[in-house]
């Protein structure tokens, strides 16, 4: 079950949609600015269930955010879900070769997100 979300993004618009998005499962959603933000807001949330991450943010971009997830033994089985405007096919591999459970490409119909949760959580929207 999807209780808590970390949403890294640096777009205040994409955080809001998000939250929309993501009501149907009446989960927590944290919200991280950058790459950086997010690594600070996953220690104090160490029970977070799911990431969603941008390809290009400031200070640290979803690749480096992604391999120093992935390095951090108590959240390597988290799932990160790449979502971002970025469609470079190299960018894509590049996050699913370090550690990503899947890539959506944005704009999304939410039923695109809400299937590869579905597929990941093995859970339908409450």
């Amino acid at each position: 079950m999807l209780k808590k979300v970390l949403v890294v993004d640096d777009s205040a618009l994409i955080h809001q949609m998000y939250k929309m998005v993501l009501m149907r499962y009446r989960c927590e959603i944290v919200q991280a600015l950058n790459g950086q933000d997010g690594i600070d807001k996953l220690e104090k949330n160490p029970d977070v269930d799911m990431m969603l991450v941008d390809i290009n943010m400031p200070l640290m971009n979803a690749l480096e955010f992604i391999q120093r997830v992935k390095a951090l033994e108590k959240f390597a089985s988290i799932p990160i879900i790449i979502v971002s405007t970025e469609g470079k096919e190299e960018e894509i591999q590049r996050g699913l070769a370090l550690g990503a459970s899947g890539y959506v490409k944005r704009p999304f119909q939410p039923g695109d997100l809400h299937s590869l949760i579905n597929k990941l959580f093995g859970t339908r929207p409450a």
